[in-house]
């Protein structure tokens, strides 16, 4: 399969596609804006497998061109995206009463619009069968325990989750399936941000090659889901 993988730089995103490269039956594409850490995860990703069909653009899914991207893509996968696994965002914690304007602007602006933007410019990639996989949060997941800080990117990802179901709707036609995966608490530098001193029981790995797994499998049973993925609170 062509998978493209966003926020690929660091935590679930970087590790998500170290399990996709590993089989050696998927060419991926790793977007993050730092081109230094793509950088590293080119370098472990060939040391892991040195037939890995891995190709990394520095890229920001809010601001950047698309015609730039698409180019891109032409040039290592064939004009095919198989598989979107939308991983970028962001994460302000502040409480709500010292929350800006400008902090909703920034959370809503990676954390849904950025993904609203690479969904729409990538849609006439996908063939049938293809899969998007946005990551949501147990912070955005409806009836889910909340926590003080959190306000601005719960709103952010909720919104995501409701995109998801509205997507998997509309895409019907395309046959192209649409699924959220709403995850707790990985160990992460964004976990850390949020909780910190909080050590979660699930590595950054191990919810990696979930993410991984899912995306490549999961279209076969799922669509238009929201999906809870956590064993604790947070």
């Amino acid at each position: 399969m062509n998978v493209i993988v966003t926020g690929a730089s660091s935590g679930v995103g970087f590790e998500a596609v170290l399990e996709l490269i590993l089989s050696g039956k998927h060419k991926v594409i790793a977007l993050s804006r730092s081109q230094d850490k793509l950088e590293r995860l080119l370098e472990i990703a060939h040391g892991l497998n040195p037939d890995a069909e891995i190709f990394a653009l520095a890229f920001d899914i809010v601001h950047d061109d698309y015609a730039g991207l698409r180019q891109f893509i032409s040039a290592n996968f064939d004009n095919r995206v198989d598989v979107l696994i939308n991983n970028a965002g962001v994460l302000i914690n502040k409480p709500f009463a010292k929350l800006l304007e400008t902090d909703f602007v920034e959370m809503l602006q990676s954390n849904f619009i950025g993904h609203v933007r690479i969904i729409q410019g990538l849609l006439g990639l996908m063939p049938k069968g293809a899969h998007i996989v946005n990551i949501g949060s147990m912070g955005g997941f409806q009836g889910s325990a909340k926590f003080p800080g959190m306000a601005a990117y719960s709103a952010s990802k909720a919104a995501l989750h409701s995109l998801t179901e509205c997507l998997a709707l509309e895409l019907t036609e395309q046959e192209i399936k649409v699924n959220c995966l709403a995850l707790g608490s990985a160990q992460t530098e964004m976990l850390e941000q949020a909780f910190p001193g909080y050590q979660s029981p699930v590595m950054a790995f191990e919810m990696g090659k979930y993410i991984a797994d899912f995306a490549v499998t999961a279209h076969r049973f799922f669509n238009g889901k929201v999906l809870p993925v956590a064993v604790t609170t947070p």
